[in-house]
């Protein structure tokens, strides 16, 4: 009995010792790779992939966020503050005419003004073709703001796909050397199945990243064209007031 108790306690000993060396293996493992930095490992990661799909990915990410940040850029640059803009376009009216308006619409940025410009344009022909002028500018300039908009919403379906194509790739690479061995061996295949699975993760990322600025860019487009639309009929208000 006491023979049975000491080896059982020897046993223990070893386990626990067993666990506390695994335990601080691990922490130091996970220090190193905390110290190694996220950029690095997911630089490491990214080559580990392969050039040949990964690199597309990675054109995917770039193009992409070319895109969406020239389009923040633009729309940024298109809001306006359109309350001080009326304001300034009927004080114009009542103490200049439509003249006066038009050079407070050319001295102002944003297709806000481009749309007062051109309904003030047709003031002098009639309510009907003022309003006909805004509308159909309406449209150009809502043309203008959705710009290169559809390149970014390609992008974001093209970099998962390819990433999934990677992967489907890497696993027939995998199933092939399987074929030609005749042994599963988790050693021979589980280097084509990490390449694999890192492009749909880069791809997934990609998507993500570039769905973020999409949902962005589309926010801020409904917010102009908003304005736009009420704008407009403020205008149309504010050129029946004046033929009055």
């Amino acid at each position: 009995m006491k023979k049975s108790s000491s080896i059982l306690a020897m046993a223990g000993l070893f386990i626990l010792g067993t666990n506390q060396i695994s335990a601080a293996v691990f922490q130091d493992g996970a220090a190193a790779e905390v110290k190694r930095g996220f950029t690095q490992v997911l630089k490491e990661q990214f080559i580990q992939g392969g050039a040949a799909f990964m690199g597309i990915v990675l054109l995917c990410l770039i193009l992409g966020l070319a895109v969406a940040i020239e389009r923040i850029i633009y729309l940024n640059m298109a809001t306006t503050n359109s309350g001080k803009l009326k304001q300034k376009v009927e004080d114009a009216l009542a103490s200049g005419g439509v003249e006066a308006a038009k050079e407070v619409c050319r001295n102002t940025k944003g297709p806000v003004a481009s749309i007062f410009y051109q309904g003030l344009d047709r003031a002098d022909e009639s309510i009907e073709s003022a309003e006909k002028a805004v509308v159909s500018y309406g449209g150009v300039q809502m043309g203008q703001l959705e710009k290169n908009v559809s390149w970014l919403s390609l992008f974001i379906a093209i970099a998962p796909m390819l990433g999934f194509m990677g992967t489907v790739i890497g696993m027939i690479q995998a199933f092939q050397k399987i074929a030609a061995v005749g042994n599963l061996s988790a050693s021979l295949i589980a280097g084509d199945i990490q390449v694999a699975l890192l492009t749909t993760v880069f791809g997934l990322i990609t998507a993500i990243i570039l769905q973020i600025f999409y949902n962005y860019i589309i926010a801020k487009i409904d917010s102009i064209v908003n304005d736009m639309e009420d704008s407009s009929i403020s205008l149309i208000d504010m050129l029946v007031d004046h033929k009055k």
